[in-house]
Formats: structure tokens, sequence, C-alpha cells
């Protein structure tokens, strides 16, 4: 269900500011998001699997804190973000 050490490099290179970011938010919203987009695909098949729901909830409450920290700093890089992941409708 986490996400492999080769996504997690891709993903790394595709939203880091610099090489070898991997403290910056956009980095952290991304590895979360895709971790919350494979748990919902596990959730499909097991309904009932409420111990991984908590870590999905905490997951979400984890990348709202990180992008509502993003938007206070820095407007710009908050909606490359949004627009990169797709995470608003």
């Amino acid at each position: 269900m986490s996400v492999t050490a080769a996504k997690k490099q891709e993903i790394i290179a595709d939203n880091g500011r610099g090489k070898g970011d991997t403290g910056s938010p956009e980095v952290q919203v991304a590895i979360l998001t895709s971790r919350i987009n494979t748990l919902q695909g596990h959730f499909k098949t097991h309904a009932k699997d409420n111990h991984s729901r908590r870590g999905l909830l905490m997951m979400v409450n984890k990348r709202r804190s990180l992008l509502d920290y993003l938007k206070s700093r820095d407007v710009e890089r908050y909606n490359a973000l949004i627009a990169k992941l797709g995470l608003r409708k």
C-alpha cells in the first residue's frame, strides 16, 4: 500500500524545488497524494478496513495542513501545486 522507492524518487524529481529536495511542502504533499490515491483503491475491495481508514484520515489531515502552510507562505506555489496534482475541482 505504500509508495515504492522508485516511484518516490520520480515524485521528488517532478515536484522538488532543487536536486535532492525531499522536505519542501510540494514534495511532501505530492507523496501524500500518491499514498492517498493508493489507499482509495484499497478501500474499493476492503470497505471495512477501519484501521487503514484511520491512517488515510491522518494523511488527508497532514496534507491539508501542509497545503494551508504553503498557501499562507506563497500563493503562487500553492496554486501551481494544486493545478499540477489536480486536487481542487
